[in-house]
């Protein structure tokens, strides 16, 4: 009789039992909502300054009382970042991405319909409240809703692209505003990208639960927002009157005072506000020193590139726009290809290393300008290599900042990511405008005999905006070095850091374990 066969049966399906849940299709939907918001605020910036002019002589301020439009905002946004990122965490990433959309677009509608100097400086501080509610918890979003390593690639390549490119974006729409209906509409555009925004709040946004047992370090963010409003104003003071001034000298000497006060209370809170664990790892340590020295380098690119255009080539805002619309397409390309292709395989070091670098290069190629360069010989070559540099940095460091980081712990990691961009941004600004001043009065001394003419002027003005385009070159390279030494080799394989307060308790681990950071 032959023998029959002893092969098992496969076994049927349980028709009871749950497979793995299927991720939600609508997640896309939620990146493209995040990236709304991420361009509505990136560009507020740059429209904002294409917009002061025309402001000015609609409302009739002073040359003394314009940069109180701009520092109001800058006050606001980098003194409650932090506490903001932490507010996330502590209350919920949509409801505070919806509170800071809803919050941004009225303050914006304030600002378009300001009578006076008081109310769009009024105006203009609530935007940089709501917008450091906005911003970390966008960034957060991002972190909690992509998951899967292959989406995230692809979801940070498009929010990177967004932060990347919006600064130029800002140029081309804010010079179409100005120029076509009025500077009022560099402020009512943010109410259209806010509705748009909203119509996805009842998409699923971020799936990490709220942490039960966690206090809001009080101390911790009465230090830290009051370091950085220091720090802040007195790098926006040094930019528009001398570094030896008691309001300059005085308040950056107070943030360095409260800062060092916040970093000491830090390692001795039992929940502090910026656990150390975020910024003692060596991979998000870089990132955190990358976007620092982005915001410090690219005023060097876009602020003294656009003062060129505009003042010594002629060209007008939205010329000027145009004129950048080739570096912001490579800018995103680059992101995108960093994102999904480089980083997977390399690692954040050789990405960061090779944007800091090609930065470098391509602000080192703009001293070559003169007062009469042409676009296509002079200006596109550079501006293409620095915006190569720039989309492989943000693709880079956005994903880094938050790479294995706790979901208790995504806000206030993106909002370190945002100081590090704002403060440098800072720094950049009272530094390079020094540089520039002082070097223009060099020339000025050193070529005038009598009266200078208004042709000697235009020189001095070039000489100085080569002298900018070397320090940031400068900035760009030795911050490709120290990046480069600080950030791990190979691609992101980081554990997530563990739960902290009374999720790390029912873990079965200690608070002051869970906290602790990993070598």
């Amino acid at each position: 009789m032959a023998r029959e066969s002893a092969a098992p049966a496969a076994a049927e399906p349980d028709p009871g039992a749950e497979g793995p849940p299927r991720p939600d299709a609508r997640r896309w939907l939620v990146l493209a909502v995040i990236c709304v918001a991420q361009l509505m605020v990136v560009l507020d910036v740059t429209v904002m300054n294409l917009a002061l002019p025309p402001a000015q002589d609609d409302l009739g301020f002073t040359d003394a009382d314009r940069q109180w439009i701009l520092t109001a905002y800058l006050l606001s946004f980098g003194s409650l970042l932090l506490f903001c990122g932490r507010l996330a965490d502590l209350i919920g990433n949509k409801p505070t991405f919806l509170a800071g959309v809803t919050g941004f677009a009225a303050a914006s509608a304030v600002g378009g319909a300001a009578n006076g100097l008081e109310m769009l400086v009024a105006s203009r501080a609530g935007q940089g409240i709501f917008a450091a509610l906005l911003a970390p918890a966008a960034l957060s979003l991002l972190a909690t809703t992509f998951t899967d390593p292959k989406e995230r690639g692809r979801a940070y390549g498009a929010f990177g692209a967004v932060a990347a490119s919006g600064a130029g974006l800002g140029l081309i729409i804010g010079g179409g505003l100005t120029s076509a209906l009025s500077w009022r509409w560099c402020m009512y555009i943010n109410v259209v990208f806010a509705a748009i925004v909203l119509l996805g709040a009842a998409l699923p946004m971020g799936g990490k639960p709220r942490p039960s047992g966690v206090r809001l370090d009080v101390p911790g963010v009465v230090t830290v927002s009051g370091g950085m409003f220091c720090l802040v104003y007195g790098f926006s003071n040094a930019a528009d009157e001398s570094w030896g001034t008691p309001s300059t000298w005085g308040f950056l000497a107070a943030g360095a005072v409260l800062l060092t006060v916040f970093g000491w209370w830090q390692t001795r809170a039992a929940q502090p506000l910026l656990p150390p664990r975020v910024v003692l790892d060596r991979n998000r340590a870089g990132a955190y020193l990358t976007m620092l020295v982005v915001g410090g380098g690219m005023f060097g690119i876009f602020l003294f590139l656009i003062y060129y255009m505009q003042t010594i080539l002629g060209y007008s805002a939205i010329r000027s726009g145009m004129a950048l619309l080739p570096m912001v397409v490579l800018t995103g390309a680059a992101a995108n290809v960093g994102n999904i292709k480089l980083m997977p395989r390399f690692g954040p070091r050789p990405l960061v290393f090779a944007g800091l670098t090609l930065s470098a290069g391509g602000t080192a190629w703009l001293t070559m300008i003169d007062a009469d360069s042409g676009y296509a010989s002079v200006l596109l070559g550079p501006t293409l290599v620095a915006g190569a540099g720039m989309g492989l940095l943000f693709a880079s460091g956005l994903q880094t900042g938050t790479s294995g980081i706790a979901a208790q712990d995504a806000g206030v990691a993106s909002a370190s990511l945002q100081i590090g961009q704002q403060l440098g941004g800072a720094i950049g600004t009272a530094l390079l405008n020094t540089i520039a001043a002082s070097a223009t009065t060099g020339y000025l001394d050193d070529h005038a005999r009598g009266r200078p003419s208004p042709e000697l002027i235009e020189l001095a003005a070039v000489d100085g905006y080569i002298t900018v385009f070397w320090w940031s070159a400068g900035i760009f390279a030795v911050g490709a070095v120290l990046c480069a030494l600080l950030l791990r080799g190979g691609p992101l394989s980081e554990p997530e850091d563990p739960p902290i307060g009374a999720d790390a308790a029912a873990a079965g681990k200690p608070i002051e374990e869970a906290g602790a950071p990993r070598p």
